[in-house]
């Protein structure tokens, strides 16, 4: 026996984004990879916010999300946007 506690698994949620600009970059960054598409996969996200050079606090909420594909809403939900 140990003492240790159980790990569960929770839903990735992000602290609010703080920064406007940090918001307004993200929800371009979205609106952008969504147009003329309902899902994105985690990895395109991830490699688009690279290539978009967002800031590294957005790259790690990116990359903890796990893998899967996403809605814009989701996306923004889990992210901190407000892109619905």
């Amino acid at each position: 026996m140990t003492d240790d506690a159980p790990v569960t698994e929770r839903p990735v949620t992000a602290p609010p984004v703080t920064d406007p600009s940090d918001v307004r970059r993200l929800d371009d960054l979205l609106e952008d990879l969504y147009h003329g598409q309902e899902r994105i996969s985690q990895g395109d996200i991830y490699r688009r916010a690279v290539a978009a050079e967002m800031p590294a606090e957005m790259l790690t909420r990116i990359a903890a999300l796990p893998e899967g594909e996403y809605s814009v809403d989701e996306a923004a939900d889990l992210l901190g946007g407000s892109v619905t």
